[in-house]
């Protein structure tokens, strides 16, 4: 039988050499057609005599990077479907049997008879990993781009094909669940520490170690199906487990809340499946996988955190008529904190930047700000002197705006103030030659009104990072009325360049972002004036799914920053547009008490210099509030509620507005931009689950109780009355040729 996906050469020892090369795909995925072919393979290798072994590896740079997601997303619609037309029994069989293949062809790997080794070449994620895990003996290529690992807890899965169950068996129960429960990937050194591979051999020599360990005598048994065989952390009743499993609960329940079923699926997959023989425990693991697979987070996660995002980064929204573009040579206007981030990270990209300021000290300060962060990465062995050197050298600061002539990109970060941008724009366009692009980095004056001052507004558009920028995965590209393809183009080019994940808005105050992110902490200013004990403000927010709580998140960005936020929007749209008493209280913090947030170290917490312990809400906050709720009383639920329903409102204000047209950008953009509670799937996504009609009526209840934040708009009340979904609604255009 000839297959699709992978290759097979037997040599004159009897050892056949599979290579996986899935056609037409840069990267190897488990999907229907590769495990039917591997179980296909196992089976013809099995019954043949003279076939002594078999060694797996990859025709491409990585072996896989995990199962397709859209495979899973697709039996979660066909169970859907299923439920309907033969009720939940039949339903529940049919996806338990189907999300039980992969690990079944991999056992049958475990029990071949044959003795089968992994010759991992590069990258093995997921189901990947799980499939080496089930070979008798893993190599890996001393390739220090290597990373093995199981990210499914990323979205809102986990490893459901024995990664559950035979990392376990391996490492210790401490090491196992950090690697389940983080998802991070870790190299070959650490692997091999950790014997989750045997051996490190140099690339040219990976197949004949491979079969060298087969001819050597290989046995064709793994370690858990050895007679006496040892857990390497004890016993689950033992002194060691005992230490491991009740505090592991207790570190679940302060990183999740119990937001993540996926988690605590893992906890329970380990803890039950160590009580059993491998093969009752892989059947506990796929039930556990099967129910995850159900749930609302794990569907709401895959959606948003992989398709969706994986779509947005590979151009869904990029204007389909404009060749490729390339930013050979950029500038920063305004080499602060921000611009300076934003060419680091281009130079990083290999873009060469020129940083602009005032006077060539404050240029010099921004490139030496680049300096910092690589200095702070070679310090922690992530980074190496020729890096620094490379980065930097591509790097130039300036005072001098005649560099502007022969740039394709120009981004301004200059100070939030129109009269300085307008200053900076005059200075700036009798340089810039016919085909550069403008932008501005501004996080909320409109870019409307910012294009009146440039002369070819179609060559104008907004480019907003998030800061920390070298953190931040998330660019927020804001589109003018005038702006052409071109330009937007351009701009998503770049954001694609250094590595970062775009969405692209309309414009409007605040775009889309900030405006969601502005209605999550004002709400925390609403509960701290109503009487609400500050701790319990940011527990709950924490409790919700929010990364941060309010007030912290209000310190990171600058109390200082959202009082002129707040005065610039008064300016232009009247006293009534914003909250007066949430005025009074940030003048208060930062004209009359001097704290400004992180930044001076005071704002609504205290920060100790560096090294010397952690921040701590500021004692004499309470002394603010002019009423004192007792906390017995409140309702944790609805806290939390609000937190969340507040931001998705106005996330369905800004469809209502066209600010947002992709719902996609919507609930990726408020994941990473300000860590809107991932299980949710995003800010829109919150909504569909919860359902149209249910989540206005939440709303109504919370707007009779604290007021119109929380109006469900127009729409929303149209929707909930037709039972509309805003992805029902509005589906998201796909790539019209199928992206690889």
């Amino acid at each position: 039988m000839a297959f699709k996906n992978f290759k097979l050469d037997t040599d004159a020892d009897g050892i056949v050499l599979v290579t996986w090369d899935t056609p037409g795909r840069s990267m190897n995925v488990l999907d229907e057609t590769s495990v039917t072919e591997l179980e296909e393979i196992i089976k013809q290798t099995s019954a043949d005599a003279a076939v002594k072994g078999v060694v797996i590896t990859s025709g491409k740079e990585a072996l896989c990077a995990g199962a397709d997601l859209s495979m899973l997303e697709g039996m979660s619609k066909q169970y859907a479907d299923m439920l309907k037309a033969k009720g939940e029994e039949a339903a529940n069989q049919v996806l338990f049997d189907q999300s039980r293949r992969f690990s079944q062809v991999f056992r049958n790997i475990e029990t071949s008879g044959k003795p089968w080794a992994a010759a991992i070449n590069g990258l093995a994620l997921g189901g990947g990993f799980e499939l080496t895990l089930s070979c008798h003996y893993r190599v890996a290529a001393d390739n220090p781009k290597t990373r093995l690992g199981l990210p499914e807890i990323k979205v809102g899965l986990f490893p459901g094909a024995g990664g559950t169950q035979r990392v376990p068996r391996i490492v210790s129960p401490q090491d196992a669940m950090q690697l389940l429960l983080k998802g991070e990937a870790i190299n070959v050194a650490r692997a091999k520490a950790l014997n989750l591979i045997h051996a490190i051999v140099p690339a040219a020599d990976l197949i004949q170690s491979a079969k060298d360990w087969i001819k050597g005598g290989g046995k064709a048994i793994a370690p858990w199906d050895e007679k006496g065989f040892k857990l390497p952390g004890g016993p689950v009743f033992s002194k060691n487990g005992m230490m491991m499993f009740p505090a592991g609960n207790a570190i679940y329940r302060r990183e999740t809340y119990d937001n993540y079923p996926a988690a605590r699926a893992i906890m329970s997959c380990v803890y039950e499946g160590l009580q059993l023989p491998i093969d009752a425990a892989l059947r506990v693991e796929s039930r556990y996988f099967t129910r995850i697979l159900r749930s609302k987070e794990a569907a709401a996660m895959i959606r948003s955190l992989f398709l969706s995002m994986q779509e947005l980064n590979k151009g869904a929204r990029r204007p389909q008529n404009v060749p490729p573009t390339k930013v050979k040579k950029l500038a920063i206007i305004g080499a602060g904190f921000m611009g300076a981030s934003v060419g680091y990270v281009s130079a990083r990209a290999g873009i060469d930047v020129v940083l602009i300021d005032r006077d060539q000290a404050s240029a010099d300060k921004g490139k030496g700000h680049a300096k910092a962060v690589i200095d702070d990465l070679i310090k922690k062995g992530r980074a190496k002197e020729s890096d620094s050197e490379a980065i930097l050298g591509r790097i130039t600061a300036t005072a001098d705006y005649n560099v502007l002539k022969d740039c394709d990109l120009i981004i301004e970060a200059v100070f939030e103030d129109r009269k300085v941008k307008a200053e900076t724009y005059a200075k700036a366009q009798p340089l810039l030659k016919p085909d550069a692009i403008f932008a501005s980095n501004t996080s909320t004056l409109p870019i409307n009104s910012l294009a009146e001052e440039f002369r070819d507004q179609g060559k104008f558009i907004g480019i907003h990072f998030f800061s920390p920028v070298e953190k931040m995965m998330l660019v927020e590209i804001i589109v003018g009325k005038n702006t052409n393809d071109v330009a937007l183009a351009t701009a998503l080019d770049y954001v694609r360049v250094i590595g970062k994940t775009p969405i692209v808005v309309n414009d409007s105050r605040g775009f889309f972002a900030n405006r969601c992110v502005l209605r999550f902490t004002a709400e925390g200013l609403e509960m701290l004036m109503e009487g609400v004990p500050p701790a319990m403000i940011e527990n709950t927010a924490k409790m919700a799914g929010m990364p941060v709580g309010p007030l912290s998140l209000s310190d990171e960005v600058a109390l200082d920053l959202v009082l002129k936020i707040m005065k610039a929007t008064e300016a232009d749209l009247g006293a009534n547009a914003i909250d007066q008493s949430q005025k009074k209280l940030l003048v208060e913090m930062v004209e009359k008490q001097g704290r400004f947030g992180r930044k001076n170290g005071k704002g609504f917490y205290d920060y100790p210099e560096k090294g010397k312990g952690q921040k701590s809400l500021w004692t004499e906050l309470a002394g603010l509030q002019s009423k004192h709720l007792d906390p017995d009383t409140l309702d944790i639920e609805e806290m939390k509620q609000r937190f969340l329903v507040v931001q998705a409102v106005e996330a369905a204000r800004t469809v209502e507005d066209h600010v947002i047209t992709d719902m996609r950008e919507a609930d990726v953009g408020s994941i990473l931009g300000f860590g809107f509670a991932p299980f949710t799937g995003g800010t829109l996504s919150y909504i569909d689950f919860m359902g149209t009609k249910k989540f206005v009526e939440l709303c109504r209840k919370l707007e009779a109780k604290y007021g119109s934040r929380f109006t469900p708009p127009k729409l929303l009340v149209e929707m909930a009355a037709k039972g509309e979904t805003f992805y029902g609604r509005f589906p998201p255009k796909k790539l019209a040729e199928k992206a690889a």
